[in-house]
């Protein structure tokens, strides 16, 4: 009678195996979440970047429409630099205007505010209050704000700095936000255009 009875122990050649096989599985579950992890940080902090600079624009545009003659009769826009702003609006319904600067930083767009006081009336650099409103502004050469005046039509080039500010009609503003340079995806550029409604042409 024949003997059937085969060795049925494991030897190491299949433990070897059974290793490397679970090591590839592990390998690749670990970088699957990984990728999922580092997909919804991006997703993430992509549209944190979109509602941070729509938020932004928003309120310039709005303060810039309305920009006019200061508390102590200066005209409404004081400085017109291609990384800062500063112009006069009443931005709390009160009998006064404030002064309001946006500018950039390092690679922050900030914003100063100045109420006028004293008797008479100044605006005292002290006196601003200043806060960050968008972190990680994207280093560019390209201008945060641009000028144009009665002529714009949609395709016309920026007014050439130094601006003469008595003729600016309109701004343009471009904020592009990179939260990480080294990462996907690209900038988020939020823009967005104003009309000065109270500058007339014969001013």
């Amino acid at each position: 009678m024949i003997n059937l009875n085969f060795n049925k122990g494991v030897g190491l050649t299949e433990i070897i195996i059974v290793v490397a096989i679970s090591a590839a599985i592990f390998t690749a579950i670990f970088q699957f979440g990984t990728s999922i992890f580092s997909f919804n940080t991006t997703s993430s902090a992509t549209l944190s970047a979109q509602s941070d600079g729509r938020r932004v624009l928003k309120t310039i545009v709005k303060e810039l429409r309305s920009a006019s003659p200061s508390s102590t009769g200066t005209y409404p826009v004081l400085v017109a630099a291609t990384s800062s702003i500063t112009f006069f609006s009443n931005i709390d319904a009160d009998a006064l205007k404030e002064q309001i600067r946006y500018f950039l930083q390092n690679k922050d767009l900030k914003r100063g505010v100045i109420k006028p006081s004293g008797s008479p009336l100044t605006y005292n650099p002290a006196n601003e209050q200043i806060s960050t409103l968008v972190h990680d502004i994207m280093s560019t050469s390209s201008p945060i704000f641009e000028y144009f005046d009665n002529n714009y039509a949609g395709t016309t080039t920026p007014l050439v700095q130094p601006v003469t500010i008595t003729l600016i009609r309109l701004v343009r503003i471009t904020i592009p936000i990179e939260k990480d340079v080294n990462k996907s995806p690209l900038p988020i550029i939020v823009q967005s255009q104003v009309m000065l409604r109270n500058l007339k042409d014969n001013l």
